[in-house]
């Protein structure tokens, strides 16, 4: 297990220069953009424009704060986004522009290789004791809002707003939580 604490967040510009992205985690470690097997980050966008394009991965996108915004992905139906939005996975390798709804909003992005890294993003809320199950090889748990804490080592460790836990070699197990949190999970499988 590690920490990941959202002042040690590095924050590099968007692909198309567009705008900020603040990397969570990824892997290998201190891969570049085109590099990467996957990679956990969030991002403000405070502009109407179009999404970077990464050939051969893979994304799923959820809004943290703000009104929303609606994606035209190309060959589909455009969607609104707001953060009662199941998190929406798409291609990053097709055209997708994103249209405000009322002001900036922040959003969550997961992206994997799609030759063989699949992964999931679920959102989890928790209000005192909750197991969350841990069912991938590599999961992260992103405290979004209110703090949360759980035992590691004889130890217990808390989480605030921003803080990750970063679980690789996770398998089948469980994690035991406690706290007042708005969480996303995201689980990576295995190449």
């Amino acid at each position: 297990m590690k920490i990941l604490r959202a002042a040690d967040h590095k924050r590099m510009p968007w692909k198309n220069g567009g705008g900020e992205t603040v990397e969570i985690a990824v892997s290998p470690d201190d891969a570049g953009l085109p590099g990467f097997d996957w990679r956990v980050s969030m991002a403000t966008v405070a502009a109407d424009g179009p999404f970077s394009i990464f050939p051969g991965i893979d994304r799923t996108l959820a809004i943290l704060d703000g009104n929303g915004m609606v994606l035209d992905i190309e060959g589909r139906t455009p969607v609104l986004l707001t953060t009662a939005s199941d998190p929406l996975v798409f291609p990053a390798d097709i055209p997708v522009t994103a249209k405000l709804q009322d002001g900036a909003i922040t959003d969550l992005n997961v992206m994997t290789r799609r030759d063989g890294i699949p992964h999931g993003l679920v959102r989890i809320e928790i209000a005192g004791c909750k197991t969350v199950p841990l069912t991938s090889s590599t999961c992260l748990l992103l405290c979004h809002r209110g703090t949360l804490s759980f035992r590691r080592d004889d130890e217990t460790v808390a989480l605030a707003a921003g803080d990750a836990l970063l679980i690789e070699n996770a398998g089948e197990s469980v994690l035991e939580i406690d706290g007042e949190a708005e969480c996303y999970l995201i689980s990576i499988a295995a190449r």
